[in-house]
Protein backbone atom coordinates (compact mmCIF):
# COMPACT_ATOMS: atom_id res chain seq x y z
CA UNK A 1 0.00 0.00 0.00
CA UNK A 2 1.01 3.65 -1.29
CA UNK A 3 1.76 6.27 1.65
CA UNK A 4 -0.82 8.96 1.76
CA UNK A 5 0.84 12.31 0.97
CA UNK A 6 -2.10 14.08 -0.19
CA UNK A 7 -2.94 17.07 2.81
CA UNK A 8 -6.48 16.88 1.98
CA UNK A 9 -6.97 13.34 2.15
CA UNK A 10 -5.28 13.08 5.47
CA UNK A 11 -7.44 15.77 6.72
CA UNK A 12 -11.00 13.52 5.57
CA UNK A 13 -8.96 10.41 7.32
CA UNK A 14 -8.41 12.48 10.80
CA UNK A 15 -12.27 13.44 10.27
CA UNK A 16 -13.16 10.15 9.63
CA UNK A 17 -11.52 9.01 12.79
CA UNK A 18 -12.89 11.75 14.82
CA UNK A 19 -16.37 11.01 13.57
CA UNK A 20 -16.06 7.32 13.97
CA UNK A 21 -14.61 7.65 17.64
CA UNK A 22 -17.81 10.06 18.64
CA UNK A 23 -20.34 7.59 16.76
CA UNK A 24 -18.88 5.05 18.87
CA UNK A 25 -19.25 6.80 22.33
CA UNK A 26 -22.34 8.02 21.85
CA UNK A 27 -23.99 4.95 20.82
CA UNK A 28 -22.00 2.69 23.82
CA UNK A 29 -23.21 5.62 26.10
CA UNK A 30 -26.86 5.57 24.57
CA UNK A 31 -26.59 2.04 25.52
CA UNK A 32 -25.36 2.08 28.78
CA UNK A 33 -25.88 5.85 29.82
CA UNK A 34 -24.42 6.03 33.73
CA UNK A 35 -21.79 7.81 34.87
CA UNK A 36 -19.17 5.03 35.24
CA UNK A 37 -19.58 3.94 31.85
CA UNK A 38 -19.04 7.32 30.78
CA UNK A 39 -15.51 7.51 32.92
CA UNK A 40 -14.36 4.53 32.07
CA UNK A 41 -14.98 5.33 28.41
CA UNK A 42 -12.97 8.64 29.00
CA UNK A 43 -10.47 6.97 30.65
CA UNK A 44 -9.71 4.15 28.21
CA UNK A 45 -9.94 7.29 25.48
CA UNK A 46 -7.08 9.08 27.43
CA UNK A 47 -4.74 5.90 27.82
CA UNK A 48 -5.21 4.60 24.36
CA UNK A 49 -3.91 8.27 23.42
CA UNK A 50 -0.86 7.93 25.61
CA UNK A 51 0.08 4.53 24.53
CA UNK A 52 -0.23 5.89 20.93
CA UNK A 53 2.37 8.82 22.26
CA UNK A 54 3.97 6.51 23.59
CA UNK A 55 4.84 4.80 20.42
CA UNK A 56 5.53 7.11 17.98
CA UNK A 57 6.84 10.09 19.84
CA UNK A 58 8.85 8.76 22.82
CA UNK A 59 10.17 5.61 21.39
CA UNK A 60 11.54 7.94 17.98
CA UNK A 61 12.87 10.85 20.27
CA UNK A 62 14.33 8.64 23.16
CA UNK A 63 14.79 5.12 22.54
CA UNK A 64 15.76 4.88 18.88
CA UNK A 65 15.74 8.17 17.05
CA UNK A 66 16.90 6.27 13.82
CA UNK A 67 13.94 3.91 13.64
CA UNK A 68 11.00 5.32 12.33
CA UNK A 69 7.30 3.81 12.76
CA UNK A 70 4.68 3.50 10.07
CA UNK A 71 2.39 2.58 12.36
CA UNK A 72 1.27 0.64 15.59
CA UNK A 73 2.25 -2.83 14.09
CA UNK A 74 5.21 -1.45 13.24
CA UNK A 75 6.13 0.01 16.65
CA UNK A 76 4.94 -3.42 18.18
CA UNK A 77 7.39 -5.46 16.23
CA UNK A 78 10.50 -2.60 16.88
CA UNK A 79 10.01 -3.64 20.71
CA UNK A 80 9.70 -7.44 20.33
CA UNK A 81 12.62 -7.78 18.12
CA UNK A 82 14.35 -5.30 20.30
CA UNK A 83 14.05 -7.36 23.64
CA UNK A 84 14.68 -10.29 21.30
CA UNK A 85 18.30 -9.21 20.45
CA UNK A 86 19.21 -8.19 23.90
CA UNK A 87 18.29 -11.79 24.91
CA UNK A 88 20.35 -13.18 22.17
CA UNK A 89 24.08 -13.67 23.65
CA UNK A 90 26.68 -12.39 21.27
CA UNK A 91 27.89 -14.38 18.08
CA UNK A 92 31.41 -14.79 18.04
CA UNK A 93 33.44 -14.78 14.69
CA UNK A 94 34.79 -17.61 13.36
CA UNK A 95 37.67 -16.93 10.34
CA UNK A 96 36.85 -19.89 8.51
CA UNK A 97 33.09 -18.48 7.80
CA UNK A 98 33.33 -15.21 5.34
CA UNK A 99 29.57 -14.29 6.32
CA UNK A 100 30.74 -13.73 9.81
CA UNK A 101 33.66 -11.75 9.73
Amino acid sequence: MKDLTDARWIKLKGILFLLIGIAASALLLLEMATIKTGLLLALAVWAFCRAYYFAFYVIERYVDPEFRFSGLGSALCFLVKRKQAANRPPQEKNPSDPKKL
